[in-house]
C-alpha cells in the first residue's frame, strides 16, 4: 500500500491505495494535482526522519506527505 497523509485544518487525513490500481492511481494523482494547486507543499520520506520536497506525482513513493506553506502576517 501506498500513502499519503495530508495535514489539514481536521488534524490528519490518511488516504491508502495500492499503486498497481490503475484507476486507485489516477485519483492519488487527481488528490496531488488539486492539493498542491491549493497551496500545499508535497514531501516524500527519503530515509528514515528525512523527507525531500516534490513537485510532481511519484507512483513509486511509499509515502507522501502535504502540509500548508507558512504564511507571515
Amino acid at each position: 500500500m501506498v500513502i499519503q497523509n495530508v495535514m489539514d485544518h481536521t488534524g490528519h487525513s490518511r488516504h491508502e491505495f495500492d499503486a498497481h490500481d490503475i484507476e486507485a492511481l489516477a485519483e492519488a494523482e487527481r488528490r496531488f494535482r488539486e492539493l498542491t494547486s491549493e497551496g500545499y507543499v508535497a514531501a516524500v520520506r527519503t530515509v528514515e526522519g528525512e523527507s525531500s520536497r516534490v513537485f510532481a506525482f511519484d507512483p513509486t513513493a511509499k509515502e507522501t506527505l502535504f502540509f500548508r506553506r507558512l504564511r507571515g502576517g
